[in-house]
């Protein structure tokens, strides 16, 4: 198997449906980013947060994952609160705002159609996840954010899923030495609709600062 980079190239032409995607934004919006977005934080993060996919006018416009976007409105607010951030974030990736100790990442790096990986572009992107967690050197706490987002995780660490079932505020140690955490996403719907509070995003995050000793 060849060993691929923990960061693929914006360019990356892997999965044919999000090329065909990206061109398409590229004619509709040629002032954003439009490719596979890039991991956000810094390489000696103890705890790495993996999202679904980058949002059309979110990552996909700003090239700053959950940037541009309602979810990241409320991820990048709960993070500061829980101090691991430096900076004032203003929805713009030139605010000068940065991450503390964790690192942000995504299951699939390019922007699907309908916000909508399919199985096989998860499993194409795969690879790229592997080597992002692979080359965290200080890692030791995953949070994911979803239940796709979950499932990606273990399937790259190459555990069976029916192991590690996926809950709001999980905590399961993995035989790799792990902690692999678990939240709903941050998404517009789920926020308005109240399946994710504020509360329970900030308690599954105070769950992970103790298992990555953040």
């Amino acid at each position: 198997m060849p060993r691929y980079p923990a960061e693929p190239k914006p360019s990356c032409s892997r999965c044919p449906r999000l090329v065909a995607f990206r061109r398409k934004n590229e004619r509709a919006f040629p002032d954003y980013f439009n490719g596979a977005a890039p991991s956000f934080g810094p390489e000696g993060a103890r705890a790495l947060i993996v999202g679904l996919a980058p949002g059309l006018h979110g990552a996909n416009k700003t090239g700053r994952v959950f940037t541009g976007d309602a979810s990241g409105e409320m991820l990048f607010s709960c993070l500061q609160e829980a101090g691991l951030t430096t900076g004032q974030f203003e929805n713009d990736p030139k605010d000068g705002f940065d991450l503390d100790g964790i690192m942000i990442t995504n299951a699939v790096r390019c922007v699907p159609p309908e916000n909508k990986p399919t199985a096989a572009e998860a499993a194409k992107c795969r690879p790229f996840l592997e080597s992002r967690i692979r080359e965290l050197p200080n890692l030791k706490a995953l949070f994911a954010l979803g239940k796709i987002a979950h499932d990606a995780t273990l399937r790259t660490l190459g555990l069976k899923l029916a192991d590690y079932p996926f809950a709001h505020q999980a905590v399961h140690s993995l035989p790799n030495g792990l902690t692999l955490i678990d939240s709903y996403h941050c998404s517009r719907y789920n926020v308005n609709t109240r399946r994710l509070t504020r509360e329970m995003f900030l308690a599954a995050l105070a769950d992970l600062k103790k298992a990555a000793n953040l």
